[in-house]
């Protein structure tokens, strides 16, 4: 398969979703079973689909609220998609809103994601 703009377009809008329902089955659904997770890329990277089933599940679900996000640009470069957003949600722990912007690199196995590697910046807004 050639990775095209609106496939991963398509992948993206699923990520976005998942982030804003905060529904940890549904972002399993756009990885390889074997996929890595770089949440933090000078950190182990999260190792496979049930993992990242269960970082959204206590990162996403448990932490945040009232998730607001949106994609501003997106480039496809062979089987490498690189997106990047802006998010503004309520983090739970910390008790306090943050606003992030991220550049996420896309790597795909097919029509799945099979690496992640997320760059960002988040500041307390409001």
């Amino acid at each position: 398969m050639t990775l095209t703009r609106d496939h991963v377009q398509k992948v993206v809008d699923v990520y976005l979703a998942a982030w804003r329902t905060q529904d940890p089955d549904l972002i399993v659904t756009i990885f390889t079973e074997g996929a890595v997770y770089h949440e933090r890329v000078l950190r182990e990277p999260i190792p496979d689909r049930a993992a990242i089933r269960e970082y959204w599940r206590t990162k996403v679900a448990e932490s945040q609220g009232n998730i607001d996000c949106r994609m501003l640009a997106l480039y496809v470069d062979g089987e490498t998609g690189i997106v990047e957003w802006e998010a503004e949600f309520d983090d739970l722990r910390q008790r306090v809103r943050k606003r992030m912007k991220e550049v996420a690199i896309l790597e795909f196995d097919g029509k799945l994601i099979s690496s992640l590697r997320e760059y960002w910046a988040s500041d307390v807004v409001g």
